[in-house]
């Protein structure tokens, strides 16, 4: 049961934030996926929770849902890298919210993502969700820049794959998705399936490689508009989708 004071939130959000168009829909499988975006700062994430035009799952950092680590994980994740005049009062901020962030990402249809010895837990709860013909929707950026559409993926999420593949006997599609914020769309692409027989620090390259490229081609094949990267820098930064 959803706490009312989140159902609120979630209710005011929705009224305040863009709206979201799905497109591509038939490149979802009908049964389980792994979804892959570009994180564009907070509206991927938005994006999922509000208009994912299926049953879902999105990873979520475990250091968002435990009140004593959100202070210095959302920071330094989202704020570090503003303008040196502003950190002092994103730092005041990053101190307001836990309780807030506890309630909400504890309340969200999302999966905790732990980097330490809990790190089966996430595989764990992905398989669950897995097998209830959800699709789990996973942003893997980090700070590396893979070109201007989006930044390197973390390999660590493909490895669910391998995960699933041991305890159902069957390989999980991962689909690519482009989130759009400018033109308010999400966007997904054809669905790239998971090889058990590959080694799987090959197969990780393999599928991020894949993922990586459908997602920008996903961008250049759109109108020209400005690109939310992952970094939250100042807007006058933002890339433009025209291919290099």
């Amino acid at each position: 049961m959803k706490s009312p004071v989140f159902c609120v939130i979630r209710k005011i959000v929705s009224m305040v934030a863009p709206v979201f168009k799905a497109e591509g829909v038939e490149n979802l499988p009908d049964g389980p996926s792994i979804v892959v975006g570009n994180h564009s700062q907070a509206f991927g994430p938005l994006a999922a929770e509000l208009y994912f035009p299926r049953k879902h799952y999105t990873w979520c950092i475990s250091e968002m849902m435990e009140k004593d680590k959100v202070a210095d994980y959302a920071y330094k994740d989202f704020w570090s890298k503003k303008p040196v005049i502003l950190r002092p009062f994103f730092k005041l901020f990053s101190h307001i919210i836990p309780p807030l962030s506890e309630l909400i990402f504890t309340n969200a249809d999302t999966i905790p993502v732990y980097r330490d010895k809990r790190v089966m837990k996430t595989f764990q709860i992905s398989g669950e969700k897995l097998a209830e013909n959800a699709s789990v929707v996973i942003f893997p950026e980090d700070y590396t820049e893979y070109n201007n559409i989006v930044h390197e993926f973390q390999r660590g999420f493909v490895y669910v794959a391998k995960y699933y593949y041991r305890q159902t006997g069957k390989s999980v599609p991962f689909v690519p998705m482009y989130v759009c914020p400018e033109l308010k769309k999400l966007i997904f692409g054809k669905p790239i399936m998971y090889d058990p027989k590959a080694k799987s620090d090959v197969e990780a390259d393999r599928i991020c490689t894949c993922l990586q490229e459908s997602i920008s081609e996903i961008a250049y094949g759109l109108p020209r508009h400005r690109v939310v990267p992952y970094p939250n820098v100042s807007k006058k930064y933002y890339p433009y989708n025209e291919r290099k």
